[in-house]
């Protein structure tokens, strides 16, 4: 049916993140350290999946595909630390208006944070590198992973724009602390994607052979179906969680945001157990 590989897991939630990392900074108004976060997190996720294919069961593609991954995320994150005096357009305007407003309101100036206009700014289509070569080795995981071949292929895609979402989504939730006044677009953008991303998942582990065999006992999960209905649980958790976020993120007041957050932390746990619970499940086959 279809194989557990932690390392093109690992892989996959790599591919994941850095891609939705693009996502967010292609706005150009999430400061620059937010990609450096991202991209040092992912960036050893990639390579804790290369070591764990490498010791325990090499796809050769995929293992070169995960290298590829830490190489872009070293090359792409000294690019921006040597632009890093840039800063982005959104953020230095954003820094401009605030300063000038109270300028405004107290006849006091405020000292605000200097950026060099001399300095090329950070370009976000280099964000695009490593997801496009993670993506090589997701697909090539996928097809290692057993049979019918589409549907591991598309699961292991779809799983990794699901699970890069969710944790992008928690990640970007605390960045607003370090950044006062970030608008929430880029927040709730992700949380929008994740909305979407969230049916395919389902779908695409319920078709035959799938979840549902877990369901009318074609499948035994050796917990007398237990871990089907945990399975469903965290489906269903998942959804609600992404429901209540937005509703959240609508309230005007900053505390909004922190509840979107914690909200996020529990949308991880239940989209990780949606996703893994699944092919641990489809393994037993």
């Amino acid at each position: 049916m279809i194989s557990l590989e932690i390392a093109t897991f690992l892989l996959q939630w790599a591919t994941g993140g850095l891609a939705f990392l693009w996502v967010t900074t292609r706005r150009r108004v999430v400061s620059i350290g937010y990609g450096w976060l991202l991209r040092g997190t992912f960036g050893v996720i990639a390579a804790l999946a290369l070591w764990v294919g490498l010791r325990y069961g090499s796809v050769p593609l995929r293992d070169a595909s995960s290298a590829g991954v830490v190489l872009a995320c070293i090359g792409v994150g000294a690019v921006s630390w040597f632009r890093r005096s840039a800063g982005v357009s959104g953020q230095r305007e954003r820094v401009e208006q605030r300063s000038a407003r109270v300028a405004q309101m107290t006849g006091i100036d405020r000292a605000e944070q200097k950026f060099d206009t001399n300095q090329k700014e950070f370009p976000p289509g280099l964000d695009l590198i490593a997801p496009a070569i993670g993506l090589v080795g997701v697909v090539a995981g996928g097809v290692a992973a057993g049979s019918p071949v589409w549907l591991s292929v598309a699961r292991m895609v779809v799983g990794a724009a699901f699970l890069g979402c969710v944790s992008d989504a928690m990640l970007l939730g605390h960045w607003y602390l370090t950044q006062p006044g970030l608008p929430r677009a880029p927040l709730l953008e992700l949380v929008k994607y994740l909305g979407f991303i969230w049916p395919i998942e389902v779908i695409l582990l319920l078709i035959a052979p799938g979840m549902l065999s877990a369901f009318d006992g074609s499948i035994d999960d050796g917990y007398n179906g237990m871990l089907g209905w945990f399975w469903a649980a965290c489906v269903v958790t998942t959804i609600g969680l992404v429901v209540v976020t937005r509703l959240a993120l609508k309230e005007r007041y900053y505390s909004a945001v922190m509840a979107a957050t914690g909200l996020l932390y529990l949308a991880i746990l239940t989209a990780f157990g949606t996703d893994l619970v699944a092919r641990a499940i489809l393994s037993m086959a």
